[in-house]
Parts: structure tokens; sequence; C-alpha cells
């Protein structure tokens, strides 16, 4: 009993002891108990191969889903316009160009399916544009190379 008393007093009057015991209890009830917040765990962004599309692969781009990423042809590129989906998507201004080589429609200002170039043909080489036009698609060519990704380019399909 007399160590244990002797003891105790030499704890007590010690100040360093006082610090390590409360360190000791300190660093126990860390890895006891869970931290009281979070950090917010961020997912690296897809990473896109730059590729040919044919118009029949382009098609898949649509934005028919919130998950499905959108794609568009100008001149024979393609540009990932998903950020713009309030415009390119299902229900957008521009919507019936997604997943579609947009350049005959935008050349002309229509929106019309009428002027898009069915899936399952040749590319539109654009030939009969007049020169008005041809500035039109050049400005929204620049438009989409200044503000959307470009991820591949339009080929043809294979025959």
């Amino acid at each position: 009993m007399v160590i244990t008393e002797t003891l105790l007093t030499q704890f007590q009057e010690n100040p360093l002891n006082w610090f390590l015991s409360a360190f000791l209890v300190y660093t126990i009830y860390s890895y006891l108990t869970p931290p009281p917040f979070s950090f917010p765990v961020y997912k690296h962004p897809e990473t896109i191969v730059f590729r040919d599309y044919t118009p029949k692969e382009l098609i898949e781009y649509d934005g028919r889903t919130l998950d499905t990423k959108i794609y568009l042809g100008v001149c024979g590129k393609v540009y990932d316009v998903s950020k713009g989906r309030n415009f390119y998507g299902p229900d957008g201004m521009y919507g019936n160009f997604a997943g579609r080589d947009a350049s005959r429609g935008l050349a002309k200002n229509s929106f019309d399916l009428e002027v898009l170039t069915p899936i399952d043909q040749s590319l539109d080489t654009l030939e009969d544009l007049t020169e008005e036009e041809i500035n039109n698609l050049n400005e929204w060519h620049g438009l989409f190379a200044s503000k959307y990704g470009y991820v591949g380019n339009l080929v043809n399909n294979p025959t």
C-alpha cells in the first residue's frame, strides 16, 4: 500500500505526467470514436478517348438519359456538348442535333429534322451551300471549338 501511495504522490507532483496522461486518454478516445465530419470524396472526371465516330455510332450520344453524354457533329468534327444539356438535350431548342451531324441545320439556321442527313447515309458534303450559309456554319463551328471539348472526327459509315 505504501508503494501505491508513493507512486500516486509522485504522479501528482510532476506536471509532465499529467500531460502524458491527458495525451494518452485523448489518443485512445480519438481511435474509438468516429470523426465528427467526413471529407467529400471527389470522383475523377470520366476519361474520353479521342476517336472516329460514324453517324450510326454518334446517335448513341443523344442525351436521352441524364447519364448519356451529348455529342454533336459540326464540319466533320465531334464535340461533347453535355455541359449545354439545356440547349442540346432532348428538351432543348437544339435537341434534334444531339447525336447527329448538325452542319447543314446550323448553316441554314434551321432546326427542322428534314435538313438532317439520315444516319444510314453518307455524310453530307455541303457542296450546295451559299456563301452566307458557309459563313453561318463557320461561326457555329468557331463557337463549338471555343466552348466545347473536341472528342473525335465524324467519318462515313463503313460500306
